[in-house]
């Protein structure tokens, strides 16, 4: 029973992720059956892995996404592979007065990292400025926040947003009575 199940993963991969892809890419089945030649039917049979393509019409496919064989096999679409993440699942990594909440915490690889961070009333991240070897940059949904880099400053309210080289020397500090709430991104991760 083992050999059989470990035989058909292959093919359950290939038409699991032809289906991705093409979702990826934005086209129905029939938009892609327009594109190839090759028949609504047939695609719709390799997706749900009723058939397994021959490497010519595979091929041909993967020709109408503009996309190689090599690149094909190689993109990380595997159907396990998670994607959305709740609020319950968010892993904080700081807390006290800073919060900060990663998204995707589990995920293997990560090039970069957001985080929902929350600042209470006055926190700081101290006198210190921080620094290191990456980039960084994010968006205030509520609250005012003091962004110091480098030698510049500036009171971010919602809607306004940073970007910068994180190399710069950096500070954040809530700033009035009300808590601050942001969503940050980072990359290469820090965390």
């Amino acid at each position: 029973m083992g050999d059989s199940k470990e035989s058909t993963t292959s093919e359950d991969d290939l038409g699991n992720r032809l289906r991705l892809l093409r979702e990826l890419k934005g086209y129905s089945q029939r938009e892609l059956a327009g594109k190839t030649g090759v028949s609504n039917a047939t695609i719709s049979m390799i997706e749900s892995n009723k058939t397994s393509p021959s490497i010519g019409l595979l091929k041909n496919i993967l020709d109408g996404m503009s996309i190689s064989m090599a690149d094909f096999f190689s993109l990380p679409v595997e159907a396990g592979e998670k994607v959305f993440f709740s609020a319950g699942e968010l892993v904080e990594i700081a807390g006290g007065k800073i919060s900060y909440l990663l998204v995707g915490s589990g995920i293997e690889n990560r090039t970069m990292q957001i985080l929902l961070e929350r600042y209470a009333v006055g926190a700081d991240t101290g006198e210190n400025f921080l620094s290191h070897d990456a980039q960084e940059g994010g968006i205030i949904l509520r609250g005012h926040l003091e962004v110091t880099v480098g030698t510049q400053r500036r009171v971010l309210g919602p809607g306004d947003a940073y970007y910068f080289d994180s190399r710069l020397p950096h500070r954040f500090r809530a700033i009035g009575n009300n808590e601050v709430e942001s969503v940050s991104v980072c990359s290469p991760t820090s965390f």
